[in-house]
């Protein structure tokens, strides 16, 4: 076994879809599945002297061990040859499953969970596990195109090239190949130099459509060697980032984006593009951050 996948549960039916998910990307890996689930008792007054054992906390215990029960039973079932264990901590989950993402290959969760309120995309533990977590988060949204290729958004920042390396990687896993999508609008694109010193703003026709082509070039430079047997389809539309994703992904197995890209505040752990992706895609998305932006 050379990792480890963590799937977060709370018994509602996009954590148990989160946990089929898991159990395939587990196999995918040859690696071992985590089921965790997080609970977290309500702040109440603490009385004075013995305290009784309280009958609804055991009810709830109950009940914990059953929808974990459910969660290993379903991922044992698509998966009977991976190694499911499961864990029940007490604690915010956001907090536990960051803590429980340090040394995986993945984290896998559902797009909204039991807490969530009527008519959210996305829940907001979803969102910020996404830009906390400690390695590659994926979101389990509508149902995908099995035969679709992985939808790779490239921006050509420094952020965004372990997004890079995570799509290949997973692509050689899936043995399907990548569309590699990239965006631009003049207002995003960056300026070539002038043609004329003396007309500082001045470039010839096409120029920034050429520069761009080349921004998704040197994004995927390299990776094409390191592996061969993944297909690549160049795409450079113009136009907003987050509609050309949105779109690509109705045909997609997969979405992968970084956390943050080009555009993005700094100390932003999660940018607007990613986000959009969470709430409206139409195919499982990953996040993907590089080292130096984890905490």
């Amino acid at each position: 076994m050379s990792g480890l996948v963590i799937v977060g549960v709370d018994g509602s039916p996009s954590s148990l879809a989160a946990v089929e998910t898991a159990a395939r990307e587990a196999r995918r890996r040859g690696a071992g599945l985590r089921v965790v689930h997080a609970f977290h008792w309500p702040v109440m007054p603490v009385p004075l002297g013995p305290v009784p054992q309280d009958p609804a906390e055991r009810e709830f215990r109950v009940m914990v061990e059953k929808l974990v029960a459910e969660a290993v039973e379903r991922a044992r079932a698509v998966a009977p040859e991976v190694d499911v264990t499961h864990a029940v901590v007490t604690g915010e989950p956001l907090t536990v499953l960051e803590a429980q993402s340090r040394g995986a290959e993945l984290v896998v969760v559902g797009s909204r969970g039991m807490g969530g309120f009527v008519g959210l995309l996305v829940g907001s533990t979803t969102v910020r596990i996404a830009a906390h977590g400690q390695c590659p988060v994926l979101v389990v949204r509508e149902q995908p195109d099995p035969a679709g290729p992985i939808v790779l958004g490239v921006d050509g920042s420094r952020a965004g090239a372990a997004a890079v390396d995570f799509a290949f990687a997973e692509a050689a896993l899936r043995g399907v190949g990548i569309l590699a999508l990239h965006a631009w609008t003049p207002w995003n694109a960056p300026v070539p130099p002038p043609q004329d010193p003396t007309e500082p703003y001045a470039s010839r026709p096409g120029m920034l459509a050429q520069a761009e082509e080349a921004v998704l070039a040197e994004a995927l430079a390299g990776r094409r060697e390191r592996y061969p047997e993944v297909s690549v389809e160049h795409r450079v539309t113009r136009g907003g980032t987050r509609e050309a994703l949105i779109e690509a992904s109705s045909t997609a197995q997969l979405l992968v984006v970084g956390a943050r890209g080009r555009g993005g505040f700094v100390g932003l752990l999660l940018g607007s593009v990613s986000q959009a992706m969470l709430h409206h895609a139409h195919c499982p998305v990953a996040v993907v951050r590089r080292p130096g932006e984890r905490r």
